[in-house]
């Protein structure tokens, strides 16, 4: 249930009763068994739902990076399991209930108001663990419960205040107390009045959700501009992208999209990240007579070469990937190096120690880390726009960050074209559109292959498809209109914007704390 409220299913309903249902079928357990529930119900849930790191074009690395990526987040389902059960007010330790409901003894010995806070307070540790599982070490923020309210906007639309970990909240205290509900209704059935007892907290806070959804959702967004975009497709093959003899050709297609795309007359054209290959002789020239002849704006992706000043030293040379933007008379007008990087595909760690590990990643080097955001500014139209490339776009640190510069516009530059044609792109594309929930800004994605569209700044996506097509992995380009606020009138700020992570950070300490007396009382005798 929890993988087919993601994308590509979308059966968004799943996500407010799949928690509470996993973290019952632990009940009763000892605490040992009760983490290994749910760490086996954790491990199938993300083993289904990352099946596409099987698509990457490498021997070795897909299968280990599946199974070991699966079991580090599997483990946090377990912790939450754990702590859940932990955590519960027992009244009557050991109480087992009538043989229909074994196990169950200790949940209806307890009031309602007990009950009534815990479901609370598992709501507060699945938030702690899933915040900390997308900033521990290098961070996997890929499915938080609440993305898969993607689609539900007036629930999204909480992600203004509280970011997406705020819609996970609602979610799984629902769902705990739905379970609670049905728990108590099968013990007592002639006691109909049960479920409103039960489910009246979580059930009034998410209309409260909602109703703030829709007069949001109501709520006029200032358009006086807009800016015109024409979105480049490419659909290149991750194997040819590795193939120094598909350059040319690969670099051709690229300007014919490009000139169909110009037929448009759009205000600025964007390639995505790892269209552009390395740079032959004359390829530079064409793109700056592409530029002035069209007098166009250009933002594409390439790599970014920086070498220590006067030394020769092939160890002192630093890559980046980067975004640059090119004025109508083919001059730098800005640039972005990529903050976050992705592990085993731009960065080996602790290669300098374990060397083996070069042959288990399709990379041969490694690029360096940029220094933070980089707004560029565009004078005809004018407008301020800040980029995300690859999966940055998942970060909601990264796109508050780039946000609050005061920027018009969001672009994300990815490559999705190492999954092949699977729920990656679909699952990517629902993250990020919470970007443009969570900062009131839109959001334009340009890909490989896979969802280039644009995101509104209510979270509503836009150009999906091709015209006259459904399907999304296709070789082609979009022309979209996104609206701009008055010129010299900043977007107004949501408050997430404006004050990050408070939820995040909130649970993160509370479970924290509740982890910490968990421990103290399992070592009483």
């Amino acid at each position: 249930m929890l993988c087919a409220a993601f994308p590509k299913a979308d059966a968004a309903g799943f996500a407010w009763a799949a928690p509470g249902l996993l973290l019952f079928a632990a009940s009763g357990l000892a605490p040992g068994a009760a983490f290994r529930v749910g760490f086996t119900g954790g491990l199938a849930f993300h083993l289904a739902s990352l099946y596409w790191l099987l698509y990457m074009p490498v021997a070795i690395g897909p299968i280990f990076a599946w199974l070991a990526l699966g079991a580090w987040c599997a483990l946090f389902v377990a912790v939450w399991v754990w702590l859940c059960w932990s955590a519960f007010p027992t009244r009557l330790a050991g109480t087992e209930g009538d043989a229909a409901f074994p196990g169950f003894g200790d949940v209806a010995a307890a009031t309602w108001l007990e009950r009534a806070w815990w479901a609370l307070a598992c709501a507060v540790l699945w938030v702690g663990l899933e915040f900390t599982l997308g900033r521990l070490l290098t961070g996997f923020p890929w499915l938080p419960l609440g993305v898969t309210q993607h689609r539900m906007l007036p629930v999204a639309q909480l992600a203004s205040i509280t970011g997406v970990h705020g819609v996970s909240f609602v979610l799984v205290w629902f769902a705990v107390a739905l379970s609670l509900t049905l728990l108590m209704l099968a013990r007592q059935p002639a006691a109909r009045w049960l479920w409103v007892r039960e489910l009246l907290a979580p059930a009034l806070v998410a209309a409260a959700v909602c109703a703030f959804g829709f007069s949001r959702l109501a709520a006029p967004v200032p358009a006086d501009r807009s800016i015109r975009l024409a979105l480049v497709q490419p659909s290149i093959p991750q194997t040819l992208i590795f193939d120094p003899r598909e350059t040319t050709n690969r670099f051709n297609k690229l300007i014919e999209l490009s000139e169909a795309a110009l037929a448009t007359k759009p205000d600025l054209l964007v390639w995505p990240e790892a269209a552009l290959p390395a740079l032959a002789p004359g390829m530079h020239d064409r793109i700056l007579e592409l530029v002035r002849r069209h007098r166009v704006w250009l933002l594409l992706g390439a790599d970014d070469v920086e070498s220590r000043p006067g030394s020769d030293n092939p160890a002192e040379t630093r890559y980046f990937n980067s975004a640059f933007l090119l004025d109508p008379d083919g001059k730098p007008a800005g640039r972005y190096r990529k903050q976050r990087l992705v592990i085993f595909g731009e960065y080996v760690p602790l290669v300098k120690w374990l060397p083996f590990l070069r042959h288990v990643t399709p990379i041969e080097g490694g690029f360096t880390p940029g220094g933070g955001p980089s707004p560029m500014e565009m004078t005809g139209p004018r407008a301020r726009l800040a980029v995300l490339i690859c999966f940055e776009d998942v970060f909601a640190a990264s796109g508050r960050e780039a946000a609050s510069a005061g920027v018009d516009f969001l672009v994300n530059l990815t490559n999705d074209g190492w999954f092949n044609e699977s729920a990656e792109q679909w699952q990517h594309a629902a993250n990020a559109s919470f970007r443009a929930v969570e900062n009131g800004v839109p959001l334009v994605r340009c890909t490989n292959n896979g969802l280039t569209c644009w995101v509104d700044a209510r979270g509503r996506m836009h150009a999906v498809y091709f015209e006259g097509s459904e399907d999304v992995y296709q070789r082609g380009f979009k022309t979209v209109t996104v609206p701009l606020p008055a010129e010299g009138a900043p977007r107004a700020r949501t408050f997430y914007n404006r004050h990050g992570d408070w939820l995040g950070w909130s649970c993160v300490a509370l479970t924290l704390a509740v982890a910490g007396m968990s421990l103290r009382r399992a070592k009483r005798p």
